[in-house]
């Protein structure tokens, strides 16, 4: 059962049931329509892995604690945020849209920190977003990522 409601998060193999269901074709997007591009195509597969990712992760056990649930669900949920925002950061063209996707990152990875930060939890070590030079970041204490100077200690946009 696991495995088939797993399945059922892909985008690919619901479109999939649903043109079985309804008896005609629905394109499927995650393999690529036809005349896809390489560009696309390494964009829709970096999404799918990121919502596969995601799925996988918002599968939790419950521990009996609502709050930890709560986070254990929400991270890899706002973490999927980040990994989709970053595809259209490497892949997309629309000026607005890479500014909202932006915002995405910075916005979920400092939710992702409050929440931990709310439960007591050790932050991990900050890594450079894929698309950052490692040069760039810097190491921020775990002391100074408090929600009230978060802002200041995220990356900073180009």
């Amino acid at each position: 059962m696991r495995s088939f409601r797993r399945r059922l998060r892909r985008p690919s193999v619901v479109l999939a049931a649903l043109a079985a269901i309804v008896g005609t074709s629905v394109p499927t997007f995650a393999a690529g329509p036809a005349g896809t591009s390489a560009e696309e195509a390494a964009f829709l597969s970096e999404n799918d892995t990121a919502m596969t990712k995601m799925m996988d992760g918002m599968s939790i056990k419950p521990t009996g604690d609502i709050d930890r649930d709560f986070v254990a669900m929400m991270v890899p949920h706002h973490q999927g945020a980040i990994d989709m925002a970053q595809a259209e950061l490497r892949y997309g063209h629309n000026e607005q849209l890479r500014r909202i996707a932006q915002e995405i990152v910075v916005e979920q990875q400092q939710e992702i920190v409050a929440m931990r930060l709310a439960l007591g939890q050790t932050l991990p070590a900050p890594a450079p977003v894929p698309d950052q030079p490692t040069a760039a970041s810097a190491p921020v204490p775990a002391h100074s990522m408090s929600p009230n100077n978060m802002h200041m200690n995220m990356q900073k946009e180009p």
